[in-house]
């Protein structure tokens, strides 16, 4: 089940929203959001709810074993037993295939050839699992204490809004709330704008940019020229975008309407000067994620130039590795490795450059680096590449309106738009002329009819995206395989 689909919007969602407000107590909201967590999770596949449920048991048991021996000899034991057995875990259902096409000229010495067969990654599992390793670091670190009761870990680990696509959020973010929090008419009002923004970015954006994207991206890369080529590109580039900040989106949202606060996930990356810039603003929980476990662990930027570069390439090419088993992810955590740690070296020196050259460098390594994260394989990287670089000419069939209709090059323009902070800046504008409005008395009608404006606007993305979703037209979610 996706968030952006009839049922889950008008069916599931609705029903969960009704059964959190008419319980009566904070266990009673929790336990009903755990049921309708686990039956989200069930919808695609029920048994591997078996997973998540093992998950939820073995992290619970292991935060209350790393509490019990923190600051012991044994504790860094125990935390690092726990740790990788939630990788274990991960490494099994995800990477099993991966590992064996690797190792397969060592097994083949052995006489045997085959891939495990039968192993389904669980949805979301890479998600839940940093989360789940998250709560065991802090607990160890004494950032936060064991959870004793089994209900809130579970409900921490399975909550439905951002278990498939996150943000990534740590317990500390959520303890209090998990415990006890109240839904206020404010955060709810605000939970229901910031999931329709999202839901207008998936419907609205991504999914109509999805289409002639794929269209001109499974173009055999023989017959694909240097415009229809760098297009795709472009259209990939916009629908990632919109694809995963509209799921965050509405997983904060859904967050509010329940009464939790989660982490922003996405600051319009595409407005990023630099790829240090842009990791700041591109998924941010897991790039924060990866800086605190990990980069900091490994020594940070504290063991001089050579340690760092070092350190920013592991972290990246796990991050690659953390989005998929394959060796375009690889290479596409590989290539934003490289550059951070050329920019890092490069130091004060980049501030040199004007603004709006560093802007399209930026944008341009990201685009690029799409390129590496959408191939099925290196030869198809490579066959890409050269399409991008004109090899079988500027134009070609495949640029033709029949692919590419001159009103889709509106939708790129909004979209461009929409991914740069325009909206913010005019939004503030607008609060600025607001209070100003208010503060001259009470007769003004400006806040009214900003408010009535606003109101509108949400109004008609919303139907607009319900028609489309009722209409059943291409819906497809990039994230949903990771």
């Amino acid at each position: 089940m996706v968030f952006s689909s009839v049922i889950f919007v008008f069916y599931f969602l609705a029903a969960m929203l009704v059964g959190h407000a008419l319980c009566p107590t904070v266990r009673a909201k929790n336990l009903w959001l755990l049921v309708g967590s686990l039956a989200f999770y069930a919808w695609g596949e029920p048994r591997l709810c078996v997973v998540m449920l093992a998950s939820i048991a073995f992290n619970h048991v292991a935060g209350l074993a790393v509490a019990r021996t923190r600051g012991t000899r044994s504790g860094r034991t125990v935390l690092a037993g726990a740790v990788a057995a939630n990788l274990a875990a991960l490494v099994f259902f995800k990477y099993t295939g991966f590992l064996t096409e690797i190792l397969q000229p060592l097994l083949s010495l052995w006489d045997w050839h085959g891939v495990a067969p039968g192993i389904v990654m669980p949805i979301g599992i890479s998600f839940f699992t940093f989360q789940a390793i998250s709560y065991l670091i802090d607990v160890a670190r004494g950032e936060v204490e064991p959870e004793q009761r089994p209900l809130v870990v579970a409900l921490y680990i399975a909550f439905f809004p951002q278990l498939i696509a996150g943000p990534i959020v740590r317990y500390q973010t959520v303890a209090e709330e998990l415990r006890g929090r109240s839904v206020t008419v404010i955060d709810f009002a605000a939970g229901i704008e910031r999931f329709v923004i999202g839901l207008g970015k998936k419907v609205l954006l991504a999914n109509q940019l999805a289409g002639p994207a794929d269209a001109l991206l499974a173009t055999p890369a023989s017959e694909l020229a240097a415009v229809p080529a760098w297009t795709g590109l472009l259209l990939y580039t916009l629908q990632i975008y919109f694809d995963f900040s509209g799921y965050s989106d509405m997983a904060i949202g859904m967050g509010r309407m329940f009464g939790f606060h989660f982490p922003e996930n996405f600051a319009h990356p595409y407005a990023a000067r630099s790829v240090t810039e842009f990791w700041r603003r591109w998924h941010i929980s897991l790039s924060t994620w990866f800086r605190d476990y990990l980069y900091i662990p490994l020594g940070g930027n504290r063991l001089g130039a050579v340690r760092t570069a070092g350190n920013l390439l592991a972290v990246f090419v796990l991050c690659g590795l953390w989005h998929g088993a394959s060796w375009t992810f690889l290479l596409w955590g590989l290539w934003h490795g490289i550059f951070l740690a050329a920019e890092r070296a490069a130091g004060p020196r980049l501030d040199r450059v004007p603004a709006a050259a560093r802007h399209v460098a930026t944008l341009l390594v990201v685009m690029l680096g799409w390129a590496l994260f959408r191939a099925e394989s290196v030869p198809a990287v490579a066959g890409f590449g050269a399409a991008l670089v004109g090899v079988h000419g500027l134009l070609g069939v495949a640029d033709g309106a029949n692919v590419v209709e001159p009103s889709l090059w509106l939708l790129i323009a909004a979209a461009v738009v929409a991914s740069l902070p325009v909206g913010r800046a005019l939004g503030e504008a607008i609060r600025s002329a607001t209070a100003r409005a208010s503060a001259a008395g009470p007769g003004v009608w400006l806040p009214h009819g900003v408010a009535a404006a606003r109101l509108a606007a949400f109004m008609c993305v919303f139907w607009a995206s319900a028609a489309l979703l009722f209409a059943q037209t291409y819906n497809p979610f990039i994230y949903f395989r990771f």
